[in-house]
């Protein structure tokens, strides 16, 4: 039989419908992350510029923007919610035994959660209500505390990956915890550092993405301007730097999980003089088809030397490595990372060597076409990367200690068909609602900005009515005019 129709036949059923509740739910998530973690600090940066310069457009941006962290962070908190209880429900032998190992990370996440609500209220409710700089003082800690909660979160995960900080004791169960090295994995470092600065240059290209279609539409006033400038500019000062820690993690994978970076690199035998492919399908012999095959660039990337050794996936026994489709599935997820990467470095260079040269955004279509891509491009690269992530470490949900199908519930697969099913309509629904409220806003926004270009004046968030009730909207008159 075939290896890989072998090894469906022994999973238990329940373990497709757990699987694919739990990647939709991670799918769904992750989407929202990148606002969650790293739009407080690009709405804080357009906040001190436009309190340093006095620049009331960067003030109303910055406020604008502290709105869709808020909407956002709502949403988040109902996905990442189901999450955590999807651990528990769908995962019951991996928090039974290893709980109390890795659990701390949770821990720190919760708390970093819901010390971001308060500062995110705080921050929403100071515009108008606060002296500026109280206010500006009093958001400075929000980037923090969006890192302490990927901290938490990427502990758990590299914890998955590498797991360091227990001994076994004659049952198999994990005893002697100790938690630093829990935490401080051999993973964590790179993990943690690839993801934020993901983040960060996601946000970036999301936010810029949005006034660049204004720009193509013919919007090119001083607000969309300033609306596409700081963050593609945050963007563009993390990406190369994107491109460095991903060499880094790879390499940290070559070390730590080499059968992980065989499925990546679609490397069936261990060798040295490894090539790689672009692409590319493995199939169960070991050839790969398809894809372009650069001869002994994989071993020169791995070890910066042709005559490196890469293990191959046949290194191990079939049963303790990811199936070949599994495999060609990384591999392909970890390529389109790599490939929009490189895509976003060029896109980076175009719009450096023309602000060095003429001090000025491009004037290219063709840029502005590129930049409004650069958002979805990122967050496809943001879900590959946790693809190659998560099924690269399969058959394993702790890295050689506990298989996917020993932490399984043990219900119903058409109960939980029945549950994935509720899931999709309920994330449906919300996904729905969170685009409608975003585009009522733009919509109100507009509106806003049509009637203080008729009356020819521009309100500071910040100078009107720091404390107390906002000044008086004067009644329209019979035109409709205010």
């Amino acid at each position: 039989m075939h290896t890989t129709l072998h090894l469906l036949a022994e999973a238990p059923p329940q373990m497709l419908p757990a699987r694919s509740l739990m990647a939709f739910t991670l799918a769904s998530h992750i989407i929202l992350v990148p606002m969650g973690v790293a739009l407080p600090l690009i709405t804080l940066i357009m906040h001190g510029y436009g309190l340093r310069r006095g620049d009331a457009t960067a003030l109303l941006l910055a406020r604008r923007w502290s709105a869709v962290m808020a909407v956002q962070f709502a949403i988040g908190v109902v996905t990442g919610t189901v999450l955590s209880f999807e651990f528990g429900l769908l995962w019951p032998g991996l928090m039974g035994r290893w709980g109390d190992v890795f659990g701390i990370g949770f821990g720190v996440e919760a708390w970093a959660f819901f010390l971001e609500a308060v500062l995110i209220a705080i921050y929403l409710y100071g515009w108008r209500r606060l002296p500026a700089r109280t206010h500006f003082l009093l958001g400075l800690p929000l980037p923090a505390t969006a890192l302490l909660g990927a901290f938490g979160i990427l502990a758990a995960n590299s914890w998955m990956n590498t797991p360091r900080g227990f001994s076994l004791d004659s049952e198999g169960n994990p005893v002697d915890v100790d938690v630093w090295k829990a935490i401080f994995t051999p993973m964590f470092g790179p993990q943690y550092w690839h993801f934020v600065v993901a983040m960060l240059l996601t946000a970036g290209y999301v936010v810029a993405g949005v006034y660049a279609v204004g720009w193509l539409r013919g919007r090119r006033d001083r607000y969309h301007r300033l609306g596409f400038t700081v963050p593609f500019t945050v963007a563009a000062v993390f990406t190369p730097v994107q491109f460095m820690l991903g060499d880094a993690i790879a390499r940290a994978v070559f070390q730590k999980q080499p059968v992980k970076f065989a499925a990546m690199e679609i490397v069936w035998n261990t060798d040295t003089h490894v090539p790689e492919y672009l692409f590319g399908r493995l199939h169960p012999d070991g050839t790969v088809t398809g894809g372009i095959k650069i001869p002994q660039l994989d071993s020169i990337l791995a070890g910066f030397r042709p005559d490196t050794e890469v293990h191959g996936l046949t290194s191990v026994p079939a049963e303790n490595r990811p199936t070949v489709a599994q495999a060609t599935l990384i591999h392909w997820t970890f390529d389109i990372m790599v490939g929009i990467g490189s895509v976003l470095v060029l896109l980076v260079v175009w719009y450096a060597f023309v602000w060095w040269r003429r001090r000025r955004l491009p004037a290219s279509p063709w840029f502005y076409r590129s930049a409004a891509c650069a958002g979805v491009a990122s967050v496809i690269a943001v879900e590959c990367g946790w693809i190659t992530t998560e099924v690269g470490r399969q058959p394993w949900i702790v890295y050689e200690n506990m298989r996917v199908a020993e932490a399984v519930t043990g219900a119903r697969a058409g109960s939980l068909w029945t549950m994935f099913a509720v899931v999709v309509v309920v994330y449906v629904l919300i996904f729905g609602s969170f685009l409608a409220v975003l585009l009522k806003m733009r919509t109100r926004w507009r509106l806003d900005d049509e009637r203080s270009r008729e009356a020819d004046t521009m309100t500071t968030p910040e100078t009107d009515t720091p404390y107390g009730p906002r000044s008086a909207v004067a009644a329209p008159t019979e035109d409709g005019r205010p």
